[in-house]
């Protein structure tokens, strides 16, 4: 027999809320030990962020891993040591959500929009981003469409590309 369904899980996680810097913050305790953290606009309720954490096999917290909204930096730009720096100029990957969207924007790219090509792969369900040049290659999945077993759709998906920044969405149905 199949597990719980994914709004039964959320139906019955502990929920915490606070609003703080315009922003209302929901925390999401689920009983595995799993954590979610989101970040919405008061204004418009539009979702800034979300981060999934779970426990290791030790039962200690793992690092947030961020599924929508910007990057994590640590302090001074580094990523994992003050030693090793990313370079300002690699590509910068991102989603951000619209109402009617899923939407990532990949910043510093230096290619025209002819170069870029969006594609889905069915089998692995995720997104793929490339360029002619073969100087930039990307996959990516939706998770909300598989916590929600909904089928990824090539037809939704579209591009832009202005400013440096390459602005993939797929629209909600």
């Amino acid at each position: 027999m199949a597990g719980p369904s994914w709004l039964e899980r959320l139906r019955g996680a502990r929920k915490t809320a606070l609003l703080q810097d315009g922003k209302r913050k929901v925390h999401y305790l689920f009983e595995d030990g799993l954590e979610m953290a989101e970040e919405y606009d008061l204004k418009t309720n539009q979702l800034l962020a979300r981060k999934w954490r779970e426990k290791n096999a030790l039962g200690s917290c793992g690092k947030w891993q961020v599924e929508v909204g910007e990057p994590t930096m640590y302090p001074g730009g580094a990523l994992e040591s003050e030693l090793i720096k990313e370079s300002s100029s690699s590509p910068i990957f991102m989603r951000r959500d619209t109402q009617t969207s899923f939407q990532w924007r990949i910043r510093n790219l230096p290619y025209p929009k002819e170069v870029y090509s969006v594609s889905v792969e069915k089998d692995q369900r995720c997104c793929v981003v490339r360029t002619t040049n073969k100087k930039y290659y990307k996959k990516f999945p939706i998770p909300d469409l598989d916590r929600f077993q909904l089928p990824l759709d090539a037809a939704a998906l579209s591009f832009t590309y202005a400013n440096a920044t390459l602005i993939i969405t797929s629209q909600l149905n």
